[in-house]
């Protein structure tokens, strides 16, 4: 009986090691960077002139990155300077180019969150800052919060020295013409253009994860509509001891379903791989339709699934990973 305990216990050691060991012996990469521009119904039949200038608007803010990081520039810093490519880029919904609301204005928020030590600062519902995610920065770095919202983040940016701009600076021709779609009676609005985030999650040279979403919102959306973007947990998440992920798509559901954190808490107590993880969430949880992520974990590993038509993105890494892809 003594012995037959002896295996036992000797049995459920090594099955608890044997777990970890797979990941204390995993490769770490140099560095990695995966960034998204938006998921929905992106048709095939776009125009080569259209997809080709996605395609470049990501491979734009992509080299970027991969620069910055070969730099060795900390995650921090090169997700927010990614974003802002992405920001500026009048393609994305994100700063210039960002959806209209139902009061025929922009309302932009933002999230970046350091995986080393947690910090996070996001803003909401601003509309005179150019570039959001500076200011979600800023939270971090000069104020002891995590989320200001509206006219208090407006204030806060009104303190900081950031490049601010007139409301009609985010205005976009195409922008306009779906926000008078959406509001006719019976219009069914272009499902390419009624979601739409930017985002991006890093992997530096010295080992930490960062991740950052911007984004417009939804296409006419009423009443202070607050999505995922700036929800820790629900569209923007980074710890280094796991995952830096950033969403797309049904903010609501990302918020209902934690998409974000759920994502870190299967490969941080199940043992999955980020692939794994991320797969189970957006194809087991969320709905068809409702959206994608890009995640990176603390080895360099890259996932985007997305359960969309398509998904804007792209990715790289220190082995030669270099992908830019709308479709499969």
């Amino acid at each position: 009986m003594k012995n037959l305990l002896i295996i036992i216990l000797l049995t459920s050691v090594i099955s608890c090691t044997s777990s970890t060991s797979k990941r204390i012996n995993m490769p770490k990469k140099e560095y990695a960077i995966a960034i998204h521009g938006g998921a929905g119904v992106i048709s095939k039949t776009i125009p080569d002139s259209i997809r080709k200038n996605y395609e470049a608007g990501l491979k734009e803010a992509l080299d970027t990155g991969i620069e910055l990081l070969k730099e060795g520039k900390p995650a921090l810093e090169v997700v927010e300077q990614v974003i802002h490519k992405l920001e500026n880029n009048p393609l994305f919904n994100a700063g210039k180019g960002a959806v209209f609301t139902a009061q025929g204005e922009h309302e932009l928020d933002a999230c970046i969150m350091d995986g080393k030590t947690l910090a996070t600062g996001a803003v909401t519902g601003v509309k005179t800052v150019k570039n959001p995610i500076s200011l979600a920065r800023l939270v971090i770095t000069e104020t002891p919060h995590v989320l200001l919202m509206g006219a208090g983040a407006e204030e806060f940016a009104n303190e900081q020295e950031i490049e601010r701009v007139p409301n009609t600076y985010f205005d976009t021709e195409n922008r306009k013409n779906q926000w008078e779609r959406s509001k006719q009676k019976h219009s069914e609005l272009d499902p390419m253009f009624k979601y739409g985030t930017v985002g991006c999650v890093v992997l530096d040279k010295q080992g930490n994860l960062a991740a950052g979403t911007s984004t417009g919102g939804m296409t006419n959306k009423k009443f202070g509509r607050v999505g995922d973007a700036p929800i820790v947990g629900a569209g923007t998440y980074a710890n280094n001891e796991t995952v830096a992920v950033s969403g797309t798509g049904t903010g609501e559901e990302f918020i209902r379903n934690t998409v974000a954190s759920r994502i870190a808490a299967l490969f941080e107590y199940k043992d999955y791989t980020v692939k794994k993880a991320s797969d189970y969430v957006i194809q087991k949880v969320l709905k068809p339709g409702d959206g994608g992520v890009i995640c990176v974990d603390k080895f360099g590993n890259i996932a985007m699934p997305y359960n969309s038509a398509g998904m804007f993105r792209g990715a790289a890494d220190s082995d030669g990973e270099y992908q830019i892809k709308i479709w499969e």
